[in-house]
């Protein structure tokens, strides 16, 4: 399974799981829900993963090391401050959110399956190589860190 680490953008498995939430909300409308003002909970929802995601763009490139999680290889430093205080991952929260907007959005209890599938494959395909890499590169500076900060939030 290693042939699949580091090998889709995220923004790319984002794009493909929301579209699979549309087909399967399509598919099996009998599991829609209402949610009263589903519209204004799932625009604060995307509105706060969006700035989320942004912000952990923004401490990396404000560090001059790599956005590009396919190749950690180019990491040249360690992000510790900022939104990394919270997450170590805040980019893939932010992603999380908005996909979980996006169900909130179709309101519709099969889209919502795939939350936890987006969160395994990032986990297993993404976020361990990831953080493989990271320790291999950064030692003991990392090893402090990931004890400090949650992997999510």
């Amino acid at each position: 399974m290693q042939t699949l680490e580091l090998k889709i953008p995220p923004v790319i498995l984002v794009l493909f799981t929301a579209s699979l939430m549309w087909t399967l909300a399509v598919a099996v409308p009998s599991l829609g829900f209402t949610l009263s003002a589903s519209p204004l909970v799932a625009l604060v929802f995307a509105a706060t993963g969006i700035a989320f995601a942004l912000l952990g763009v923004w401490e990396f490139r404000s560090a001059g090391t790599t956005v590009d999680p396919r190749v950690p290889n180019q990491s040249v430093s360690l992000v510790v401050r900022g939104v990394y205080r919270i997450s170590r991952n805040p980019m893939y929260v932010g992603f999380l959110l908005v996909l979980s907007a996006w169900v909130i959005f179709l309101s519709n209890l099969a889209s919502l399956v795939l939350l936890p599938a987006f969160v395994i494959y990032m986990n297993r395909f993404q976020i361990v190589p990831e953080e493989r890499h990271m320790r291999e590169k950064f030692g003991e500076s990392y090893r402090q860190y990931e004890a400090k900060v949650r992997r999510w939030v």
